[in-house]
C-alpha cells in the first residue's frame, strides 16, 4: 500500500510541527512519499515564509535593500534545523541564494526556496530522500502543467523510495521555476498521488476535515466524515472553504481516496473523499452532507407572455449576459419567465447596459431585479434516496420565518439551492444544520 501524505505551512511552522510530522509518517509505512509547504505562521503575529519571500523579491525589484527580511528567513529555517539537531549544512544554500538576488533571480525561483528548505530539511529529519520537483513538475509553453509527462518522470524518479517532495512549483521547457497558484502545494500533493497509482492521498492541514457548515454561523459545526467528489464540488461552488478543484483533479481521474487530516489531532479520521461509498446504505443516516452559501446575488427575472414558445429566447437572454463577461450561477424558469442568478459585482458595472440590451433584444413584458439574495445549498447524496426532502426543507425554514424567493434542483437530486433575503441567510443555515444535522 502507498500513501501519499502532504503537510501544508501551518504543520511546517516549526521544530515542534516537525516532530509531529515525523511521528504521523513513521507511525504507518505505507507513508512513503511526503510533499511539503514552506513554513507557515507560527502566530498570529508571525509571518508566512513564502510572503517573507514575495517581500523580498519586491524590495529587489525597486532597488530596496532586503537584508533584514531574507535573514528573518534564513534564521527559521537554521533556527529548525538546529532545535532538530539536524545535520545539514544550509548555510551555503542561502549565501548562494542571496548571491542570485544581488545579480538578478526571478520571483518565482527565490520564492520556491521556501518550499525546497521545508522539503530538504524534512527529508534529512526522515531519513528519506529528497526529490525535487524541478525534476519531474513539468509545464507545458502555455503555463499549463503536462500531467503525462510529469506522471513519467516521477514514476521513474520515485521507484522504490521513500521521499520528501517541494510543493508549489515546477519547471518550464526553458528550464525556469514556475510557481503554481497560491495553495499549489495541495496540487503537487494530488500530481504525485496520481502519478504513483496511490492507494490514498492525505492532506494533512490544522483542521480535522471539512465541515458540515460555516463555524462562524454554526458555533461547534461537525466534521464531514465521508463525502464524495460530486458533492465537494456542489459546496466549494456555493461557498464551502475547501480545496480548490486544481487540487481535486488528478487524484479524482484516478480514482484515489483523498483523506483530509488534522496534524494537530492525528487520531481524529478527518474527511474522506471518495467517487462513492458502496458499503453504505442509502437510507441510513443524515439526509445532509453539508451546507453552504453566500451573499451578494442579484436575481434577474424576464418576463413575457408566451416567452415558453418563442424559438432561442432563452439563448439570447444568455448572450446578453455573455457580452458583458456576467457569469450565470442558477438559471430557473418558469413557463413564461426565465431568471438569472447572478453576483452583484459582475453585475453592478454594467447594470443599466445590460438591461437595456434585455429590453431592446426581447421586448418582455416586464424585467424584474431582487436585490440582496443569498444563496444556500443544501447539498447530500441520499437526498435521492429519501421521499420528501424538498418537502421537509422547505417546511423547516418556512416555521423560521425565511421567505424562499428561488429554488432550483439538478435532476440528479444531489443539492437543493435556495434563493432568500441576504438578512434570512444565517437564519436559514442555522435551521437547517439544527433541523437535519445536529
Amino acid at each position: 500500500m502507498l500513501k501519499v501524505a502532504k503537510f501544508g505551512g501551518s504543520s511546517m511552522a516549526d521544530a515542534a510541527h516537525y516532530r509531529q510530522i515525523r511521528d504521523i509518517i513513521v507511525s504507518d509505512p505505507a507513508r512513503r512519499i511526503i510533499v511539503v509547504s514552506a513554513a507557515g505562521k507560527r502566530n498570529s503575529q508571525d509571518y508566512k515564509i513564502t510572503d517573507l519571500l514575495y517581500l523580498c523579491h519586491a524590495h529587489l525589484k525597486y532597488g530596496v535593500p532586503c537584508d533584514s527580511i531574507f535573514e528573518t528567513i534564513r534564521s527559521r529555517y537554521l533556527g529548525i534545523r538546529d532545535e532538530l539537531g539536524i545535520d545539514l549544512p544550509l548555510e551555503d544554500d542561502f549565501d548562494a541564494l542571496f548571491a542570485d538576488m544581488k545579480t538578478g533571480i526571478s520571483e518565482d525561483r527565490l520564492v520556491s526556496r521556501g518550499e525546497y528548505f521545508s522539503a530538504k530539511l524534512l527529508a534529512k529529519f526522515l531519513g528519506f530522500d529528497f526529490i525535487d520537483s524541478e525534476l519531474w513538475v513539468r509545464f507545458k509553453f502555455d503555463g499549463s502543467i503536462d500531467q503525462e509527462a510529469s506522471y513519467t518522470a516521477l514514476a521513474r524518479a520515485a521507484q522504490g523510495r521513500s521521499a520528501v517532495i517541494p510543493g508549489f512549483y515546477g519547471i518550464m521547457p526553458d528550464s525556469r521555476i514556475k510557481l503554481m497558484d497560491r495553495g499549489g502545494s495541495d496540487i503537487t500533493g494530488a500530481l504525485a498521488a496520481a502519478a504513483l497509482d496511490a492507494d490514498v492521498y492525505e492532506n494533512w492541514t490544522d483542521v480535522s476535515g471539512i465541515l458540515m457548515a460555516d463555524p462562524r454561523i454554526v458555533k461547534n459545526a461537525k466534521t464531514i466524515s465521508r463525502i464524495t467528489y460530486s458533492e465537494l464540488r456542489e459546496l466549494s461552488y456555493s461557498g464551502a472553504q475547501v480545496l480548490h478543484e486544481a487540487t481535486i483533479f488528478p487524484v479524482r481521474e484516478k480514482n484515489i481516496p483523498l483523506n483530509i487530516r488534522n496534524t494537530n489531532d492525528p487520531s481524529n479520521p478527518g474527511t474522506m473523499i471518495r467517487d462513492s461509498f458502496e458499503d453504505e446504505a442509502p437510507t441510513e443516516g443524515p439526509l445532509i452532507t453539508g451546507i453552504a452559501g453566500r451573499k451578494g446575488f442579484n436575481i434577474v427575472t424576464v418576463t413575457k407572455n408566451g416567452m415558453s414558445s418563442e424559438v432561442g429566447s432563452l439563448r439570447r437572454i444568455l448572450e446578453i449576459f455573455e457580452r458583458y463577461s456576467i457569469s450565470i450561477a442558477y438559471a430557473p424558469s418558469g413557463v413564461d419567465c426565465y431568471s438569472v442568478v447572478i453576483e452583484n459585482k459582475q453585475f453592478e458595472p454594467c447594470r443599466y447596459a445590460c438591461l437595456a440590451e434585455l429590453q431592446k433584444e426581447l421586448e418582455p413584458d416586464h424585467i424584474h431585479v431582487s436585490e440582496n439574495i443569498a444563496v444556500v445549498a443544501v447539498v447530500g447524496r441520499k437526498m435521492v434516496f429519501r421521499t420528501g426532502s424538498s418537502g421537509r426543507i422547505f417546511a423547516a425554514l418556512g416555521e423560521s420565518g425565511v421567505n424562499i424567493r428561488m429554488i432550483s434542483q439538478g435532476p440528479e437530486e444531489l443539492n437543493i439551492i435556495i434563493g432568500m433575503k441576504e438578512r434570512d441567510y444565517e437564519t436559514a443555515v442555522r435551521t437547517l444544520y439544527e433541523r437535519f444535522i445536529h
